[in-house]
Formats: structure tokens, C-alpha cells, sequence
């Protein structure tokens, strides 16, 4: 039965291969393939690993056919015994497979042009289940397959992503818009720091939940990471400059309730728009890390063209070395290297020593070790300077291991600095 255009509305993919089972091998390509459909107003139901058991792949298929409109199934298209896709497929639909002379004809060929006969297993390669559609591979031997069952559509795709992802750029992109009579998902990201999952939901919710209308109907997910959280918009539209119009409008009323917390409304990361705030002004930072190891230089400097604003990064782990950079030793005595003075005071040396336009200064302790009752483990002090002396100080406790606590520390302190360079 030939498909209605237009319908494509839901996939499920299936990734072959027992070696996804264990942890020493990730599938990517799920994540690729979720992105690109989803372009195309394609909603992924669920993901399946499979493992190399011509059986259990045969039901999955089964299975996925009956939920979605599309199944793509990736890997388990090579020469070898344990690559059971191609019978897999033809168990489920009850289909005989015949070789391809044309893909024979290529894989052989493509053995020749590296000095090399090619060995009679690479025939499998060459195997179409009966009245597949043949998808060139440009990058490998074994052929991507186009498949109609009824009312879904089954892909067959390489397992290499160097192999996958140009497939569907070059040939899969084009058919699949064609199915889908040009409705397309398009999304807007909002990047907040330095509030919680349920405060952002408490200022956002009731913004969002006036958007469940006809005509106007967006949906919003919020997902919580380390240090930030991203509020994500989407929408279905035929229409690009409506969908740009109507995601233009919500961000617009979110970022009315979400303050300065805001960090971006197109999903940049911090360490981007510190840089462009400094860019855009033309002024350069420096920083004196101790509890971060240099973290937040680390994260600036990940930025292309970052020396245009990055002066100098010192790494003052020891009391030693902070008082070698300019601390007062005094200051440690008194206080401790965690704390206020010690904070303002790297900032202010290194702004002063860098000649930058402002200076940035971390001092806490990481864990596991070295906490107290008074400043126990996660304790960190932050210190933003100025060329004319201290600008402000902070003080935050951060949960978790040492790695999350130094990743925390490095957010706010970048997060410091925006919140100062941002335009009120």
C-alpha cells in the first residue's frame, strides 16, 4: 500500500548490535537521527537497543511498525555472521532476500581500489530484502535500504556515524521532507542560571500554560543539568516566519519573568556569552583560580577568538602561591584562604597584574577533605574586581562530589561576571 504524503508524524529507532549492551560502547546515533527528524516535525516515540539475536530484533521490528510511521533501524548491515539485520527485516515482513549484482558490483569494486579481492562473505552486504529501495553509501560498503510495510516506512542504515550522518544529509533528508508535506518542528532554547527546576517552572508555567490554543500552541520542556537549566520551546509549522514570529512572542513573555537568570534565548553555554558581553565592549578579563584548578580560564578559552578578551589565568592552589601572586599573607592568617578578603584580593591582583578591565578570583574547598563546621566541603568564596579596586564578593555552598563542586563554582563565577557586564 503506496503512503499518503503527509503523514509521517511519529519513528521509533532501533539501534543493532550487542556491543550497545555494554559499557564500553555508546549509541550516537540515536541522538544524530533524533535531532534530524525532529527538524522535520517527526516525534521520536522511543529508542531500542537490540542485540545481535536475529529473534529478538524481528519482534522489535514488529513491535516499532505498529507504534510509529517510521522505524530506522541502525547497524547490523556488515559481512558477518552476527549482523542479522538484513534477515531480521525479513523474517518480521516475511520477505526473501536476493542479491543485488549492482551493490555487489560496488562493494567488489571498492575492494579493487584498494589492491584488494574482495572476500566472498562481503556478498551479504549485497543482500535486499524484496522491494526495498537501494539508499547509496559513499562512505562504505554496506547499502542503506528504503522499506514500505503498510503504512510505516522501514530504514535500514549503516552503524559508523561516518557512514550514517551522510546518508541522511545527501538522500534521507529530501525524502523524508517529502513525506511530511512540509510541516516542520522548530525550536527555541532558553538558557537559565542561578535558579532551581521548580522556581523557573513557578515563574514559567503560568506563561506557558496560556499557550494551548489553536493557532498558538507551543510546547515547553524544562531539563536540569549541572548549574543551569534549559527551558525548551517548540512548535509545528508550514510556515517558517510564523513559527520565528510565534517562538519570537513567548520568549519575549518568558524573559519578562525570568530576570536576570536569563543567560540566552538561542541555548549558548555561559563561557559564549561572557565572551561576547566582554567582545562587544572591548574589555578583557583575568583570573586567579585555586578550589577550580583553572576551570573557568579552561571554559572561556574552549571559545574561538577568546584572546581577544582572555588576558591571563593564574592556577594559586597553594597559600604559597597566592601570596606570590599578591595576597597579603595576613589576609590568609586571619581569615583563611577560604574566604571573603582572600576572594576580593586574588580578583583585585589579578586585574591589577593582567592590566585587565576586570579580574575574577575562586577560592573554596572541593572535598573530600579539608571541610569544617564552619566552612564545610562545597564552601567557595568568588571575588569580581575592577580596575579600580574590589567590585562585589559571593558566597555559595555547592553539593556533590569534588568534580560537581568544582563545576559549580566555575558557572557562578562566569555567571558573576555576566550579571556584571550585562546591560541592565
Amino acid at each position: 500500500m503506496s503512503r499518503v504524503p503527509g503523514r509521517l508524524q511519529h519513528a521509533v529507532i532501533l539501534a543493532v548490535g550487542s556491543e550497545l549492551l555494554t559499557s564500553q560502547k555508546l549509541d550516537t546515533n540515536s541522538l544524530f537521527l533524533t535531532e534530524q527528524l525532529n527538524a522535520y516535525g517527526v516525534a521520536v516515540r522511543y529508542k531500542l537497543v537490540v542485540g545481535d539475536d536475529e529473534d529478538d530484533l524481528a519482534t522489535a521490528i514488529l513491535d516499532a511498525v505498529s507504534r510509529a510511521d517510521l522505524v530506522v533501524i541502525t547497524g547490523g548491515l556488515g559481512p558477518t555472521e552476527d549482523d542479522v539485520t538484513r534477515r531480521a527485516v525479513a523474517k518480521a515482513f516475511g520477505l526473501a532476500l536476493h542479491e543485488d549484482a549492482d551493490v555487489a558490483s560496488m562493494i567488489r569494486a571498492r575492494f579493487k581500489s584498494r589492491g584488494l579481492d574482495m572476500p566472498d562473505l562481503n556478498r551479504r552486504q549485497a543482500l535486499v530484502p524484496e522491494g526495498a529501495d537501494i539508499l547509496p553509501n559513499s562512505r562504505g560498503a554496506a547499502p542503506g535500504l528504503w522499506m514500505e510495510r503498510g503504512n510505516a516506512i522501514c530504514l535500514l542504515l549503516p552503524g559508523p556515524p561516518r557512514e550514517l550522518r551522510p546518508m541522511f544529509k545527501e538522500i534521507l533528508r529530501a525524502r523524508i521532507a517529502g513525506q511530511t508535506a512540509g510541516r516542520r518542528l522548530f525550536r527555541r532554547v532558553l538558557t537559565v542560571v542561578g535558579r532551581t527546576e521548580s522556581h523557573v517552572e513557578a515563574l514559567a508555567q503560568p506563561v506557558y500554560s496560556q499557550w494551548r490554543v489553536p493557532g498558538r500552541r507551543i510546547d515547553t520542556t524544562i531539563l536540569a543539568s549541572l548549574g543551569q537549566l534549559e527551558l525548551h520551546l517548540s512548535t509545528e509549522a508550514d510556515d517558517a516566519d510564523r513559527a520565528t514570529r510565534l517562538l519570537d512572542a513567548a520568549t519575549a513573555e518568558l524573559s519578562e519573568v525570568l530576570g536576570d537568570g536569563l543567560v540566552s534565548t538561542h541555548g549558548e553555554s555561559l563561557e559564549v556569552v561572557v565572551g561576547r558581553l566582554l567582545t562587544s565592549r572591548g574589555q578583557r578579563i583575568a583570573l586567579a583560580e585555586s578550589c577550580t584548578g583553572g576551570l573557568a580560564t579552561c571554559r572561556l578559552t574552549d571559545i574561538p577568538g577568546s584572546s581577544a578578551y582572555v588576558l591571563a589565568g593564574w592556577v594559586v592552589y597553594s597559600n604559597a602561591a597566592k601570596i606570590q601572586l599578591g595576597v597579603d599573607a595576613s589576609l590568609i592568617a586571619e581569615h583563611g584562604a577560604v574566604s571573603e578578603p582572600v576572594a576580593s584580593a586574588l580578583a583585585v591582583q589579578a586585574c591589577q597584574r593582567a592590566g585587565a578591565d576586570y579580574g575574577l578570583g575562586v577560592t573554596g574547598i572541593a572535598g573530600p577533605g579539608g571541610g569544617s563546621a564552619e566552612k564545610p566541603v562545597g564552601t567557595v568564596w568568588f571575588g569580581l574586581a575592577g580596575t579600580e579596586g574590589p567590585i562585589r564578593t559571593l558566597t555559595a555552598r555547592f553539593p556533590g562530589e569534588r568534580d560537581r563542586v568544582k563545576f559549580q563554582a566555575s558557572q557562578t563565577a562566569l555567571d558573576m561576571l555576566r550579571r556584571e557586564l550585562q546591560p541592565v
